[in-house]
């Protein structure tokens, strides 16, 4: 790995070079995170699907980027991306498909906030820690390491997370039963194995959102 993440210099083409991410789910205690390496010339959309399956999310619900613009691309200096909605008024998203990491992460970049589930709320702190040039033996994207288990879909967001945790650790919770029975029958909030994530591929993805029919 190199001291700073920065590669325009770099002689190498876009996807040969690996960018790595930090990915902390905000307000959690302890810390749900994961460490991620992608390719370069991945799209946000292509970023988001391999944050989805290394936090262990379903994609059931929208999600957002929002990124500090780079002082060499002109425009608002905050950026959204995502899945376009006319429904929102406030919000004006770029397709997450049509934007390329490249083009925001070279150099000191700003740490993104990657917002999925716009009714719970899940806020992730995403930190471009460093790259490195591709390994052959290795497949991409992948997940390096990691702590906890990601929250069940729909809990509420951070605080009914915390309601879900303390009911099914108490036996004698009034909730601790019909909790059980909603995530499967038990739920180990430390059960978490990088080795076990499984990526899928980001055009796929894409195809079953957008192309169904």
């Amino acid at each position: 790995m190199t001291d700073s993440p920065h590669f325009s210099h770099l002689q190498i083409p876009s996807d040969q070079i690996v960018l790595q991410f930090l990915v902390v789910l905000c307000e959690t205690d302890p810390l749900i995170w994961r460490r991620i390496q992608v390719p370069s010339n991945y799209s946000f959309w292509d970023l988001h699907v391999a944050i989805q399956d290394a936090m262990g999310w379903k994609d059931y619900h929208l999600h957002e980027f929002q990124v500090a613009r780079p002082a060499k691309l002109r425009g608002k200096r905050i950026e959204f991306i995502g899945i376009p909605d006319n429904t929102v008024d406030d919000r004006q998203w770029r397709p997450s498909w049509e934007v390329w990491l490249a083009d925001y992460f070279d150099g000191d970049a700003q740490p993104v906030v990657y917002t999925y589930d716009f009714g719970d709320n899940w806020r992730h702190l995403v930190h471009l820690e460093d790259f490195d040039v591709v390994d052959p033996k290795k497949s991409y994207p992948r997940c390096i390491g990691g702590a906890r288990r990601c929250p069940p879909e729909d809990c509420g967001g951070v605080y009914g997370y915390r309601q879900f945790l303390e009911a099914i650790a108490d036996p004698t919770h009034s909730e601790h039963e019909s909790y059980l029975e909603w995530v499967g029958g038990s739920f180990d909030p430390d059960d978490f194995d990088p080795n076990e994530v499984v990526f899928a591929d980001p055009y796929d993805r894409w195809r079953q959102a957008f192309l169904r029919h």
